[in-house]
């Protein structure tokens, strides 16, 4: 029964963010909004544990999510025969470059001195 709750919880809050996003005019898909209002609201027990178990057992079904994409692409043969070098090729360079950027990111971070304690961080004013 929880985690039927659980699911409640997910589409309330995705279509929470439906709304969000359609009725305030958000460049931001509205299931993303409703993720980020989500993870606000997992701090609270009421919330997080019936999700918990939604998706513990969304995650045990998680193979079947896999068989509409294996029939799209056996329906679609024709196109992956077309185009499937140039997809593989746009694919293995998307994932090294999203690679590169978070290891670079990462560098920047890790070898940036610490500021001294009371310093402020660029960007912040000083009280006057």
């Amino acid at each position: 029964m929880n985690a039927l709750r659980g699911m409640v919880w997910l589409l309330v809050f995705q279509s929470a963010g439906e709304l969000l996003a359609r009725g305030l005019g958000w460049p931001l898909p509205g299931p993303v909004i409703g993720m980020v209002l989500l993870l606000l609201a997992l701090r609270w027990p009421a919330v997080q544990k019936p999700v918990g178990e939604c998706a513990a057992f969304l995650l045990s079904h998680l193979s079947l999510l896999f068989v509409p994409v294996g029939v799209g692409v056996m329906t679609h043969l024709s196109l992956v025969s077309q185009y499937g070098v140039r997809m593989l090729a746009v694919v293995l360079l998307s994932t090294w470059a999203g690679l590169g950027v978070t290891v670079l990111t990462l560098h920047l971070f890790r070898n940036r001195p610490p500021a001294p304690h009371g310093a402020q961080s660029p960007g912040q004013d000083a009280d006057v």
